[in-house]
């Protein structure tokens, strides 16, 4: 069926709180392996019938936020989930106190048994309240800025809306849009702000009763990063301060050149040629043959992906009044349907959604057709950005279906871009661990986040905007709200994506299999594991960013 045919209906969580207990009662006298791995997958295809109806639930809610319907079935859902979770942490302590732990451990990875372990620390009676109220919270922060809008030139513009003319050939009008862009984030700043204040005591309080030193050590394990910890990631912040802040410095020093501008200033950031950057041609729907003709060319694997997609309509692409900001990618189990979700605002990002979010839709799609159970599909984010990013760089030799003779622009730009970003994704991480460290006032967020900038962003300047000089642009990033300590994961994962860029310039066809090869595994590896199966390098070791700086290099200067 298409996407928009499945029926919805509120799951029976009575009844699965009973097939829960069900399990438990029938595991614990399970004699053999064999009856406890059926019993396991029983249990496992139930509670996919639950995420299935959550997936449609939450799809929905995000294209509409003012649908009164969904939203009070993702309440539903953030009231139940926590209590659910208890049940489920029962379950998953039999399975670690049982006999058969090591099988399952040999059965399904290492990682299975380290979530299982994870759920024993992360879940307790003593936060199921503040659990809900953190998902309520995260809800109401997306409705608040899916709502922001203002009148632009007699248009009506969210935030998305804006940075179309923000990449106007026009100065005047880059300005003109940058200025009211940083007014709406400013109108509800204060909103946000206590948003942000009562995110940050709930997750600290949470940390202190289960016992953890902070919340940033809760995050990690949260984020299932089970194998390295803020050390370890500090020390790959000062390798991109090191090596990728003076090359991106070096690309705003040229770029400014080419625009013939005193100083390049934010609202310049992103235009990279005086004549404008490459524009997708034609609309939504060519642009979605566009991508299914370059799938077909990329491999037999990626065609039959995107016709699923296709043919199933599990796409919802263009901005509207109402939709969620952003961009994902989510899976609904049962039907083994990824669902990619965007905003098109008719800039070259729309071409970047057809390729960084399809790249998690195909990871996903061939891992539900080789792992056995739907929670071994994904893997934690530092991988997962991996396939999506990589998916961008793989599909450079087709932009010509995309910008045409403008083809080349929209690759340097988008690898130069890929460059500039990486320092950011660092300051972000940083910024929530002094946040988290912290008691700080909203003012001194801002002041702390000014002084992270001048580390990590040491070009940017908002040409005297009070808001945005003192601090104010950390709100723009919805990762620091709902998915904390998340947004270093496409950094790392970044460096992943350009080993196999540079590769694919030389030996494309065993790239691709490296690469198809870490799509199909999902979660079933830890993450040091994975990177070895996909013959990939270990971002935290020292020199790992500048040896794989040097091709890009190389290939931007070309």
């Amino acid at each position: 069926m298409k996407f928009h045919e499945i029926a919805y209906a509120r799951p029976d969580i009575d009844r699965l709180k009973e097939q829960i207990g069900e399990f438990m009662r029938d595991f614990a006298h399970a004699s053999t392996f064999k009856q406890a791995k059926d019993l396991y997958f029983t249990l496992s295809q139930r509670l996919d019938g639950y995420s299935m109806m959550s997936a449609v639930a939450s799809i929905r809610n995000s294209l509409d936020t003012r649908d009164k319907f969904y939203e009070a079935e993702m309440n539903f859902y953030y009231e139940e989930f926590p209590k659910i979770d208890l049940l489920l942490k029962d379950a998953g302590k039999l399975i670690l106190d049982s006999p058969f732990r090591g099988d399952f451990e040999k059965e399904y990875g290492s990682d299975f048994i380290k979530g299982f372990e994870a759920q024993q620390k992360l879940t307790d009676e003593c936060v199921v309240e503040e659990n809900i109220r953190e998902a309520k919270l995260c809800q109401e922060y997306n409705t608040t800025v899916a709502g922001c809008t203002t009148n632009f030139r007699g248009e009506e513009c969210n935030f998305y809306g804006l940075l179309k003319h923000m990449l106007s050939t026009g100065r005047a009008e880059r300005k003109e849009a940058f200025l009211a862009w940083a007014d709406l984030y400013e109108s509800v700043s204060e909103k946000l702000d206590g948003f942000y204040d009562e995110l940050i005591s709930i997750r600290k309080s949470m940390a202190k009763k289960l016992g953890f030193e902070s919340f940033i050590d809760m995050a990690y394990l949260r984020n299932g990063h089970y194998y390295y910890g803020a050390k370890e990631v500090a020390s790959f912040r000062k390798q991109v301060v090191d090596v990728v802040v003076p090359f991106a410095q070096k690309l705003y020093d040229d770029q400014k050149t080419r625009l013939g501008v005193d100083k390049i200033r934010y609202y310049d950031e992103q235009l990279c040629f005086p004549d404008g950057n490459a524009s997708p041609i034609g609309n939504k729907d060519a642009l979605v043959e566009a991508a299914q003709q370059m799938y077909h060319k990329i491999s037999k694997e990626t065609g039959e992906f995107f016709d699923f997609m296709v043919e199933h309509e599990l796409f919802d692409l263009e901005t509207r009044p109402g939709k969620q900001l952003g961009g994902y990618c989510t899976f609904i189990p049962m039907l083994n349907a990824p669902f990619i979700f965007s905003n098109f605002n008719g800039s070259s990002a729309d071409v970047d959604v057809l390729t960084h979010e399809a790249g998690h839709a195909f990871q996903a799609y061939s891992a539900s057709k080789n792992v056995p159970i739907s929670s071994l599909i994904w893997s934690t984010s530092e991988i997962s950005e991996i396939h999506s990013m990589s998916m961008e760089h793989f599909a450079y030799p087709y932009m010509d279906k995309f910008f045409g003779k403008s083809a080349d622009k929209y690759r340097f730009a988008h690898l130069s871009e890929s460059v500039k970003v990486m320092p950011y994704l660092c300051l972000v991480d940083h910024f929530q661990y002094e946040v988290y460290s912290h008691d700080y006032s909203a003012k001194e967020r801002r002041a702390c986040w000014k002084r992270l900038e001048k580390i990590y962003l040491p070009w940017r300047d908002y040409d005297g905007n009070a808001f945005l000089e003192e601090g104010g642009f950390w709100m723009q990033k919805p990762h620091i709200f709902v998915s904390p300590f998340y947004y270093v994961d496409y950094a790392l994962a970044q460096t992943g994506a350009y080993e196999y860029y540079a590769r694919s310039l030389e030996h494309p066809k065993e790239t691709w299999e490296d690469y198809y090869r870490l799509c199909k595994a999902g979660g079933s590896l830890p993450y040091f594991e994975l990177l070895k199966l996909g013959n990939l390098s270990n971002p935290f070791e020292e020199g790992t960013v500048e040896k794989i700086m040097e091709p890009i290099k190389r290939q931007l200067n070309r």
